[in-house]
């Protein structure tokens, strides 16, 4: 019998130059690569279930939606499908179900994770494991509920427990921050003299992979879906309808095909091939991903699972045993991705998993003296910024993505797996928790742009890093190392001299603040931009041409606001779903027709319109255009010209009289309105410059051609020099921005953020006739009340908040902090968040005025005042010239 610490002694002793594949414990031993004679820690492996020919059914020659792949997100999405009355759906699984990765998987819940997303996925699935299953069915599903406990080795990761703890608050999580003493009577075994405390969740737990997965196929099955499996998919055929869209047509098999409209994508690690059978990338990797399993540890029963993060190391209890996993700083890929593995497992590699090894003896003491019963190890998908794939993809309509969970899928299932059947059904998610709208925390496919999402060089760069890096501390305004300057600003290497620090946004690199001289770059930036003036390089935004003679038609659905006024008007607008959640805020500027054909002044008959998004999310602008252009059949086109054309934003008091001096056109206010935009020279450079703000200043954009950007932005610093004009990022527009009030779509707005409850019905045309979309759900709301706000709060010590907090009014937790900076100007902790009333009423003016708030930052409660107008410039004087 081999114990943990024979291993970690063969592992530290083994020559560097020797395979690690030649390590040899008795307990181990086996031939190297993926094997399904491995010894796992079940009774039986379903090797001979797994070898079974033919379908376990005959196929049916249509179906309403086929998911491929029986692992937690298939059963999970066909149930949700069966359970909302979907009538004909199929489940195809290759070999048996669980036979990819499910079979393996630890099954561990923990129902905090830094997201608030997540903490809705995780209480649904639990929810459904614990009790809603098994209610209906009669049958255990294996939840075992002992308990989690998360080891705080440093105060940083005290620190962060304590943010959990606040976060789920709001949420009514259970938890505790424990003592070393605390955790030491609750967990006799462990070694705590080096902690700083824990958080101990009582309602965390287990699932049996297999328990779970059988339960839902039955119950999905008694609602009238079918389970085939030993039916690989072979083919995916697809049409293209009248407008030129492709669709799905029908999945194939070597057993025959299925007609079907709606295909869902859960294969896992083999998610990318099922894609490139109907031309859709998906962007994850294959890793390989391991634990152990001791032999019976006295003393171990009913204890809690543990994840002591800063060992990169789990302990999930298994009966009288444990198993014992983590990340590694080294993972190892899975090069070579074969259709014919199945229940399955890979040799350990006990070079890498060494480091576990250590973590758990430290932890856990009596580890070094207990046997190991048996090891797995199998694959595993990763995505490169560690969020699930979910929804329709871009290419297909019709094919949807529900895989790459970075190893969660089971935990995440059952929640991800509710949203994607509503997806798939009625085009969106259920609930779109917390403004969540699942695209929060996974996202559409679309988040990646094709530049990347077909970079394997860069999708396996960024998958590793975000593997090694899942148990670190993930502090606020943390950058990625990997697959960095992919794309790449025309003044890059202009601001790289003058001392920028960049950030990292789906691809792009973008000003993060400038450190040329002395310390608080920020702070220098913001009041600067306040007393004097500020450049901003903000060329990575999405900047699209809406072109053609159903283009007022289409602008007139898609934007809220009425878009459709003279040429030479901008308007800042939302874009809304059917339920009357923001898909998006961007301005839109009309154009008059033209025949000029430059990148700036596009040619075009009947109707144009120019839209500017920001570049976080343009990918996921292009795709909602797109498809609502696709339904409603507009003839127009949508045109990407993002890389053809920068944007240098100059805000301020004094740039005006900068811009005077680099612009041909008169820049008064009765010459050049706020809200309007204007074709003018800029050094001699053909621009379209637009009167906007998003830092509550008086300012110009200048959208450049890409080859004037460099002459364009050296003329601006050069007539800059005797103002004051300083270079800005991004650092410095969250924090004006937060003073000044504006919303960020994807912290202060989300897909189920309706304008009415973000403050923004300015942006919708409901005084009109005008139909738009989502007009019928904002109606509803209005008339019904309005359930949660979005409320701005202060408070007076100097603590930084970074979103999360809890919010309390009059002792009770009515919400949660969405976005936290901290403002310069008004030299005051800022933070908005979204509130609720307990009692279920509408959330009205009077109940956000009259009460006591607080908000709750790692455990500690600090008095705010709540505040209905912005706190800079309420009169909104500034952006009018007014100063």
């Amino acid at each position: 019998m081999a114990s943990l610490s024979r291993a970690l002694h063969v592992a530290a002793n083994c020559p560097p130059w020797r395979p690690a594949q030649r390590l040899r414990l008795q307990a181990l031993a086996g031939a190297p690569g993926p094997r399904a004679e491995k010894n796992v820690p079940y009774q039986r492996t379903l090797k001979e279930e797994a070898q079974a020919r033919g379908p376990s059914q005959p196929l049916p020659s249509t179906a309403s939606v086929v998911v491929i792949g029986g692992g937690s997100l298939g059963c999970q999405t066909l149930y949700h499908l069966a359970k909302l009355g979907v009538a004909g759906a199929v489940l195809l699984e290759r070999e048996r179900l669980t036979a990819g990765t499910t079979w393996h998987t630890a099954g561990l819940l923990w129902q905090l994770r830094p997201s608030d997303v997540e903490v809705e996925l995780l209480a649904h699935t639990r929810r459904l494991v614990s009790q809603g299953l098994e209610e209906e069915t009669g049958l255990h599903t294996g939840w075992i509920q002992n308990g989690g406990l998360f080891i705080a080795s440093s105060r940083q990761r005290l620190d962060e427990y304590k943010r959990l703890m606040s976060l789920g608050k709001a949420y009514s999580v259970e938890s505790h921050v424990l003592s070393p003493s605390e955790t030491k009577a609750l967990y006799p075994l462990m070694k705590v003299d080096d902690l700083y405390g824990t958080l101990y969740v009582p309602q965390d737990g287990t699932m049996d992979p297999a328990g779970t997965c059988s339960t839902l196929a039955r119950a999905a099955v008694a609602r009238g879906a079918q389970v085939i499996e030993n039916c690989p998919v072979t083919g995916i055929r697809v049409r293209t309808d009248d407008f030129g869209v492709r669709r799905v047509a029908a999945v194939e098999t070597d057993h025959g095909s299925i007609q079907t409209p709606r295909l869902v994508n859960c294969a896992g690690v083999w998610a990318g091939a099922v894609g490139q059978m109907a031309g859709v990338k998906v962007p994850l990797v294959a890793m390989h991903h391991a634990y152990v399993v001791t032999e019976r540890i006295e003393g171990i029963q009913n204890m809690p699972n543990v994840r002591d993060h800063d060992a990169s190391v789990y302990l999930r209890l298994q009966g009288d045993a444990l198993s014992v996993g983590g990340y590694e700083a080294n993972p190892i890929f899975w090069e070579e991705v074969s259709d014919k593995f199945a229940f399955g497992l890979f040799d350990l590699d006990w070079d890498v998993f060494t480091q576990h090894i250590e973590g758990a003896i430290n932890r856990v003491p009596v580890l070094e003296t207990t046997g190991i019963k048996s090891t797995v190890c199998g694959p595993e998908s990763f995505t490169p910024d560690h969020k699930p794939l979910m929804g329709e993809a871009p290419e297909l309509r019709g094919f949807f993505l529900g895989c790459g969970f970075n190893s969660a899928g089971m935990m995440l299932g059952g929640g991800c797996g509710q949203e994607l059947a509503h997806w798939v059904v009625y085009g969106r998610p259920e609930k779109d928790m917390y403004g969540y709208d699942i695209r929060q925390v996974c996202q559409t496919p679309g988040r990646f742009h094709p530049s990347l999402a077909a970079h394997q060089r860069w999708i396996r760069e960024r998958s590793h890093e975000s593997y090694a890096k899942n148990y670190s501390v993930i502090f606020p305004h943390d950058e990625p190392l990997a697959g960095r300057n992919m794309r790449r600003g025309p003044l890059h290497e202009e601001l790289l001299g003058r001392g920028c620090v960049f950030q990292e946004r789906h691809g792009w690199e973008r000003p993060g603040w400038f450190s040329p001289q002395g310390p608080a770059p920020i702070q220098r930036e913001c009041l600067s931009c306040r007393g004097a003036a500020a450049v901003f390089d903000m060329s990575y935004f999405g900047k699209f041409y809406l072109l053609g003679p159903d283009a007022r038609k289409a602008a007139d659905w898609l934007f809220s606001a009425n878009v459709s006024r003279p040429p030479g008007s901008t308007v800042y607008t939302c874009m809304l779903n059917r339920r009357g959640g923001t898909e998006s805020d961007l301005t839109v500027s009309r154009l008059a027709p033209g025949t000029q054909g430059s990148v700036v002044a596009p040619a075009f008959e009947g109707d144009g319109y120019y839209l500017a998004v920001s570049g976080a999310v343009a990918q996921h602008n292009w795709c909602h255009i797109s498809t609502v252009l696709q339904d409603q059949r507009f003839r127009c086109q949508l045109v990407d010209c993002s890389e053809d054309l920068g944007l240098i934003s100059i805000q301020g008091p004094a740039s005006r009289a900068i811009l005077q001096e680099v612009l041909d056109a008169d820049l008064s206010n009765a010459a050049f309105p706020f809200s309007t935009h204007r074709l003018v020279r800029a050094a001699g450079h053909l621009v379209r410059a637009l009167r906007l703000s998003f830092v509550g200043e008086l300012g110009w954009e200048l959208h450049v051609p890409q080859a004037s950007c460099l002459p364009v932005y050296r003329a601006v610093m050069a007539a800059g020099a005797q103002h004051g004009l300083v270079n800005a990022g991004y650092r410095a527009i969250d924090s004006l921005s937060i003073e000044k009030g504006y919303r960020h779509w994807h912290a202060d707005l989300r897909p189920d953020d309706s304008p009415l409850e973000a403050g923004l019905a300015f942006t919708c045309k409901l005084k009109s006739a005008e139909p738009f979309l989502g007009r019928e759900a904002l109606e509803k709301q209005q008339a019904a009340g309005l359930r949660r706000r979005l409320v701005c709060l202060t408070v007076e010590e100097k603590v930084p908040m970074f979103g999360l907090e809890a919010i309390w009014r009059d002792g009770q937790v009515v919400g949660h902090v969405r976005r936290a900076d901290f403002g310069f100007t008004v030299d005051k902790t800022i933070a908005y968040g979204y509130i609720r009333d307990p009692s279920g009423g509408p959330v009205s003016l009077d109940y956000v005025k009259t009460g006591d708030y607080a908000l709750e930052r790692m455990g500690v409660p600090y008095a705010a005042q709540v505040h209905l107008k912005p706190l800079f410039d309420p009169e909104n004087k500034r952006v009018k010239g007014i100063y």
